[in-house]
């Protein structure tokens, strides 16, 4: 494809992400985004069957070959609600030296439209993949009407790339996320007397022995399983001996261990104490590094590295990585903003990554 067609498509780009940014599209709210989104394909991508899902937008070429793999790309169309302090309006799209600000511009409204290009880039070349974009709703609050429900009905993944500011450096292993409520149970007894169990003594020897367990497998990247306890409460009256102490426990995940293998781990290492899981959803995960697509990555320089912030990825079932435009410094703040620079930048080596990639 001639650059003149490449500019095109990154000048149409631009435009949709300002149109994006005008339009609020708080989590569980995108249904206008996700109107405009189509509009555009309709518009723009002649050689692609769009597919609309509540508030979720996916495409793919009009051929699939199901004896290739499938690759998708991923971002999510979802905002945070602003925060104070910001000095522009967050729904309004202001160019200043070089940089695009708005609510969802750098998160993840950048690499929405910069893989989108990069969609229109690919299919327009012969591939040893399929391709699917898909636009999600709900990320911000891992909803289930959005990454969740669309993985179900998809075509089977080969590998996904899930675009979130990272400055272009592929994140090879996120951090997952499951919130345990635990409860630990004595006997009630009179306080005067030496009665009952007091279950907030047996729990505050199960939190030491969970404050020092070590997970076997460790994490180049992500380090080890971190088990935080944020929280305990206990008791009725002075005089009454506790017959039950509950505690909830943060647990980040390393990517070495499911949401489920950690539980059953707990349970059968504090078999006095029961651990309720809020939700074992949220996964963490982790890429080989000799995997292909970071081959690439570091053969241009991009150096791995492991992801501490939650994103689609801890939803989709199949080998991923994530990797965008913009820096996860400037999510979430006052007068967020994106550099035009990235985002050529990114459409730029989103098509060199996958421009005849074999997985």
């Amino acid at each position: 494809m001639n650059s003149e067609v490449i500019d095109e498509i990154l000048y149409d780009s631009i435009s949709l992400l300002k149109e994006m940014i005008s339009i609020p599209s708080h989590s569980r709210e995108e249904n206008k985004v996700a109107d405009l989104l189509v509009e555009f394909i309709k518009n723009k991508i002649d050689s692609c069957v769009i597919n609309r899902t509540g508030n979720n937008v996916w495409i793919t070429d009009k051929e699939i070959n199901p004896e290739q793999p499938t690759i998708l790309l991923n971002s999510h169309i979802d905002t945070v609600r602003p925060v104070d302090g910001w000095n522009r309006n967050p729904y309004s799209a202001v160019e200043e030296d070089g940089k695009l600000f708005g609510l969802g511009s750098n998160d993840a409204g950048a690499s929405v439209v910069s893989l989108l290009a990069a969609f229109r880039v690919l299919i327009n070349s012969n591939q040893n993949y399929n391709l699917i974009y898909a636009a999600s709703a709900e990320e911000e609050v891992s909803g289930k009407n959005g990454m969740e429900s669309l993985i179900k009905i998809i075509p089977n993944i080969s590998f996904a790339i899930v675009g979130e500011p990272t400055n272009m450096r592929p994140a090879a292993a996120e951090k997952g996320l499951m919130v345990l409520d635990c409860t630990v149970r004595g006997v009630s007894g009179h306080a005067a007397r030496n009665e009952g169990i007091n279950a907030i003594y047996k729990a505050i020897e199960i939190i030491e022995g969970i404050k020092s367990y070590k997970f076997e497998r460790v994490s180049s990247l992500l380090g080890e399983v971190k088990l935080t306890v944020t929280g305990i409460n206990a008791g009725t009256q002075h005089n009454v001996i506790p017959d039950v102490c509950s505690f909830m426990i943060d647990v980040r995940p390393n990517g070495m261990y499911s949401n489920i293998e950690i539980l059953e781990i707990l349970k059968e290492r504090f078999p006095e104490c029961e651990f309720v899981p809020r939700s074992t959803r949220l996964n963490s995960s982790n890429i080989d590094t000799n995997h292909p697509f970071i081959q690439r990555c570091s053969l241009l320089g991009l150096e791995p590295f492991g992801s501490p912030t939650l994103s689609d990825q801890a939803l989709i079932p199949y080998t991923s990585v994530k990797i965008g435009p913009g820096d996860s410094a400037r999510s979430h703040t006052a007068d967020e903003y994106v550099y035009y620079s990235e985002i050529r930048e990114s459409v730029e080596l989103y098509v060199k990554l996958l421009d005849g990639l074999q997985i």
